[in-house]
């Protein structure tokens, strides 16, 4: 067998322990694996990885990249494999290159178009949920997200010790456009003092309120967690419509940005990388196809992709809950 392997989307730390593990698990099965770089766009332009004059990786051709951020073979997005003709020229190609299976790592736009490949091509396809935001469903973890959650909290910690000194609120922008996944966590993390997400409403006259109790209860400095695809438009939209009404504090707004991406993964996410790579080989072997391969309550689990995103991944309720009754 051939494994065809890529990263596409969003670049998320714990891509390249997921590479590792694919490579090393496939061979250790006494089959071969091709490096397909830049995602879908790459193997449209069949940017295939080189050692040796050869597209196939061996086991040195992944030595010490677990540690390292960003992705070896790459990623992107493809406008051309949007179309129709584009995955039927991917069918082709990877039919041409004799490979029988793929293992795309990435977020929902990368199993959507797993799904949409699938129709033109008769190959077996295990995805690998790499996405920092944490919105796939089929898995309690995604690859990247435990590093952009830590990544966040390391700067927030930061920020509070300006915020102490000066007496002021910051507003703290993380990654998040459609989940407010990491926002949460680095919010609890961080001893934040408010999130805002998408999966909640942000309305100013309660979050004034409650800046206004918070100052009465003598709290002299403020953490607010927003994530970018919160319905206030991110902190700088949050902190210009707090400039304009009876604030209690002094605010200032800082946006983490594409920060978040890089870095070192952590351990965690090195671990889930490495087992769900080893999973995504071992399910290609034994025949499956059209899933993702997740981890729900420390049990490898296999879900079909239109599951992955076919609904919005909630936010459990005790989550807010939580940060309200910590942050008195």
């Amino acid at each position: 067998m051939r494994i065809g392997v890529f990263c596409s989307g969003g670049d998320a730390p714990g891509m390249n322990a997921c590479v590792r593990a694919v490579v090393r698990s496939t061979i250790s099965k006494g089959h071969e694996v091709v490096g397909i770089r830049r995602g879908y766009q790459g193997l449209l332009e069949e940017d295939f990885w080189q050692e040796d004059g050869k597209s196939v990786m061996n086991l040195r051709s992944v030595s010490g990249i677990s540690q390292l951020g960003g992705s070896i073979l790459h990623s992107s997005r493809s406008d051309e494999f949007r179309t129709e003709n584009g995955q039927q020229k991917a069918a082709e190609i990877l039919n041409r290159h004799q490979i029988d299976s793929l293992i795309p790592i990435g977020g929902n736009g990368t199993f959507n178009g797993a799904v949409a490949l699938s129709k033109h091509w008769n190959g077996q396809i295990v995805g690998c949920p790499g996405t920092i935001d944490n919105d796939l469903l089929g898995t309690d973890f995604t690859i990247g997200f435990s590093t952009a959650v830590q990544t966040a909290v390391d700067a927030v910690d930061k920020i509070r010790d300006t915020a102490d000194s000066h007496v002021r609120m910051f507003l703290i922008e993380v990654m998040g456009r459609n989940s407010g996944y990491i926002a949460i966590h680095t919010a609890i993390a961080s001893a934040a003092e408010y999130a805002c997400v998408p999966e909640t409403p942000t309305k100013i006259p309660d979050l004034l309120k409650l800046l206004h109790k918070l100052k009465e209860r003598g709290k002299t400095s403020v953490l607010i967690v927003v994530a970018e695809g919160d319905e206030s438009g991110g902190a700088m939209e949050l902190h210009q419509q707090l400039q304009k009404v009876d604030s209690p504090y002094s605010s200032r707004f800082v946006i983490l940005g594409h920060l978040q991406r890089g870095g070192p993964p952590t351990p965690d996410d090195r671990l889930l990388a490495s087992r769900l790579g080893d999973f995504a080989v071992t399910s290609l072997v034994e025949g499956v196809t059209g899933v993702m391969a997740g981890i729900l309550n420390h049990q490898r689990v296999l879900t079909p992709f239109p599951e992955t995103f076919a609904m919005h991944k909630p936010i459990p309720s005790e989550y807010f809950d939580l940060l309200e009754t910590l942050s008195r």
